[in-house]
């Protein structure tokens, strides 16, 4: 696999991750890195990042990394646990890694920081793998 191929068609082939300011910086065998910088039109009505921000990020980290095996999956289940909020401003690495690479079921876990190296949340992601390659 070729993941510099792949993190580019990743990122060029994700309109809602680009709307969402989401980049896949890195993928490797069971592994994916993603970034965003937070803007204010990321906030809910309490001015902090809506936790949708948090969850896109952490879902695109571990598909991503899901994705490094050469086929497409969904995600089946997932739990993201909040623990900090960011500020506009801020620069967010969500980075996922593989804890279960099954025939059909995949497993992730993955920590969401800050520039500082804050844990802002983490969580765990289930993923169901189809039966379609992922051509680069």
């Amino acid at each position: 696999m070729d993941y510099e191929k792949l993190k580019e068609s990743r990122n060029e082939n994700n309109p809602f991750c680009r709307r969402l300011g989401i980049y896949v910086e890195e993928i490797r065998e069971g592994y994916a890195r993603v970034t965003k910088t937070v803007e204010e039109d990321d906030f809910n009505p309490v001015e902090v990042p809506h936790g949708g921000v948090y969850f896109s990020m952490a879902d695109t980290a571990c598909g991503n990394a899901m994705a490094s095996h050469g086929v497409y999956a969904v995600t089946v289940s997932a739990s993201y646990n909040f623990f900090r909020s960011a500020k506009a401003g801020d620069h967010l690495t969500a980075e996922a890694r593989e804890v279960k690479s099954g025939r059909t079921i995949c497993f992730y876990e993955v920590e969401i920081r800050d520039q500082a190296g804050t844990l802002l949340g983490n969580g765990s992601f289930t993923f169901y793998k189809l039966d379609q390659k992922i051509t680069l």
